[in-house]
């Protein structure tokens, strides 16, 4: 069994999951580097963390599938014999104006829930075991603003979001006393991803909005979503079932 700690961060390739992984390595941590597409990304990842130290497994998983969620738990047990923490951060979206109740199918929401709420769940029950061994893990999951609002890239993705809150407070009841489980609620966050997703010009005219309006008068960054779930694993004992907002007093508006 690996005698440092390890923590397997799912969508890791990019964004606010690669800069959990690389700051983990930094703390100390072996890690796990999880993608479904992304493979060049994810190798330079993965490079990054073996630099800081950390022993890596980077394995491929798509999180709505369940047996890739077993075999990704499975190839963890075999390399470090042990898993610490979880953070369910890999998601999914579709950018449509929520006025435009025509502009998502079945299938759309099938999708966004298969990733962004079954993939978590799965993952978690996966991992189940190798985390109450340890005895002292967590789970993060990373859910948004958008569920707690009802804002955000689509009607689809904030409704994911709030599920995966309510399945957070579940799975901490049942998780207990060996795990503790808890969500995190980014805002906007600065970033390629909601550029393109947003267009340029919305982009930027949100970002300005945000950090004028606001009471900290600041954005999300990767980093700073992913100093706050490292607290949530590494440092806040007696907190599980929590949902904590990320974005700088945007709920407050």
């Amino acid at each position: 069994m690996a005698q440092k700690r390890v923590a397997l961060v799912t969508g890791s390739s990019s964004g606010v999951g690669a800069a959990c992984v690389e700051q983990l390595a930094k703390a100390g941590w072996d890690v796990v580097v999880n993608y479904s597409r992304s493979a060049e990304a994810a190798e330079a990842v993965a490079g990054r963390c073996r630099a800081a130290g950390a022993e890596v497994l980077l394995q491929q998983a798509d999180v709505s599938e369940d047996g890739a969620c077993r075999a990704l738990v499975a190839g963890v047990e075999a390399r470090f014999g042990r898993l610490d923490a979880l953070v369910n951060n890999a998601g999914t979206t579709k950018f449509v104006a929520h006025s435009d109740l025509e502009g998502l199918t079945a299938e759309d929401f099938h999708h966004i829930y298969g990733v962004n709420t079954v993939g978590a769940f799965q993952m978690t029950r996966a991992a189940a075991a190798l985390l109450r061994a340890s005895g002292d893990s967590a789970v993060v999951n990373v859910a948004s603003i958008a569920g707690v609002k009802g804002i955000g890239s689509s009607i689809a993705y904030a409704a994911s979001k709030g599920a995966m809150i309510t399945m957070t407070k579940s799975l901490a009841r049942v998780l207990g006393p060996e795990v503790r489980i808890n969500a995190v609620c980014p805002g906007f966050i600065q970033g390629e991803w909601l550029r393109q997703g947003m267009g340029p010009e919305v982009y930027d005219r949100t970002q300005a909005f945000l950090e004028g309006a606001t009471p900290l008068k600041r954005t999300a960054t990767a980093d700073t979503v992913a100093e706050a779930i490292i607290m949530l694993i590494t440092s806040a004992s007696l907190v599980t079932g929590e949902t904590l907002l990320l974005d700088g007093g945007h709920h407050l508006l």
